[in-house]
C-alpha cells in the first residue's frame, strides 16, 4: 500500500508521495514512488504510483523507452512532445493497458492483484496546469475547481485535512502545511505507508520545479508541523463540551 496525493491550486501543483512497499507482515521494502520529467522552457511533469509495484514499473519503463527512442526517430511520440498534458495523459492511459493485457491474467492466476494508479500533474509552455488520476483500465479523470486536489492509495487517513483546508486559491504555504498534516495523519494510522516522502512544487506558469527533495525520518520541518497538529488536536479536544455525562 502507499499514499500519493496532489494538489492544483491558483498558485501552483503540489505532489507528495511515500516510499514504503509491503507485500507481507515481513517483506516490507522502500521504493520511489514519486518520477519527474522536463523539458526546459517548454513542459514539466511528474507522476506518483500505487498498486501493483510490477504494473507501474512496467508502464515507466515503456514511457522513458519511448523517449529514449525519440531522441533517434523524433517520429515517435512521448509524454514530452505530445502537443497537449491532456496528450500525455492518455499516453499513460495506453501504456497502462499494454501492461495490463500482458500481465493482468497471469497475475490474477497466482492470487495477485493488478490494480495500479497513478496521479500525474505539470504544465507546458502556453497551457494551463493538470492534474490527472489514471486508473488500472487506463481511463482517468482531472482536477477541477471543486475537486481541486486528488489521492490514490490509502488515502482515507489524509482526506479530512484537505477537505477542510484546500480550495484553489489555497496560498501555496498553506497548502504545503496541508499536504504535510495529510501525510502525517496516513503515517500516524496506517504501518503500509511509510517515510521517506517525496515532495514536489511547480510553481504556475514558471515550467519548472520550484521543489523536489526527500523528506527523511529526521526532517526538522515535517517533525515540526507533525508535533504542532498533535499538540493543537489535544488542545482542541480539552475545549470541547462534555457530553453525555450521567
Amino acid at each position: 500500500m502507499t499514499y500519493c496525493v496532489g494538489l492544483k491550486l491558483d498558485a501552483g501543483i503540489v505532489m507528495m508521495s511515500d516510499t514504503r512497499t509491503n507485500a507481507g507482515l515481513d517483506n516490507i521494502s522502500r521504493f520511489r514512488k514519486m518520477f519527474t520529467w522536463d523539458v526546459p522552457g517548454d513542459r514539466v511533469l511528474v507522476a506518483c504510483c500505487a498498486g501493483n509495484l510490477s504494473i507501474t514499473q512496467g508502464l515507466l519503463s515503456r514511457i522513458n523507452q519511448a523517449i529514449a527512442r525519440s531522441r533517434d526517430d523524433d517520429r515517435v511520440e512521448t509524454i514530452l512532445n505530445a502537443p497537449t498534458l491532456f496528450r500525455s495523459a492518455q499516453l499513460f492511459g495506453e501504456a497502462m493497458k499494454e501492461v495490463q493485457a500482458r500481465h493482468r491474467e497471469t497475475l490474477q492466476a497466482q492470487g495477485a492483484g493488478a490494480d495500479a494508479s497513478i496521479l500525474i500533474a505539470g504544465q507546458r509552455k502556453g497551457g494551463e496546469m493538470r492534474l490527472y488520476l489514471l486508473y488500472s483500465a487506463g481511463n482517468f479523470i482531472e482536477a477541477t475547481p471543486d475537486t481541486p486536489f486528488l489521492q490514490i492509495g490509502e488515502h482515507k487517513y489524509g482526506k479530512p485535512i484537505l477537505d477542510r483546508v484546500i480550495t484553489p486559491a489555497t496560498p501555496m504555504e498553506r497548502a504545503l502545511k496541508a499536504v504535510y498534516l495529510s501525510m502525517d495523519s496516513t503515517l500516524r494510522s496506517n504501518l503500509s505507508v511509510g517515510m521517506p516522502l517525496d515532495l514536489a512544487v511547480i510553481p504556475a506558469d514558471e515550467i519548472r520545479f520550484g521543489v523536489q527533495r526527500r523528506i527523511e525520518q529526521d526532517d526538522e520541518d515535517f517533525a515540526a508541523i507533525s508535533r504542532g497538529w498533535a499538540e493543537a488536536i489535544r488542545d482542541a479536544f480539552e475545549t470541547l463540551p462534555s457530553v453525555g455525562e450521567a
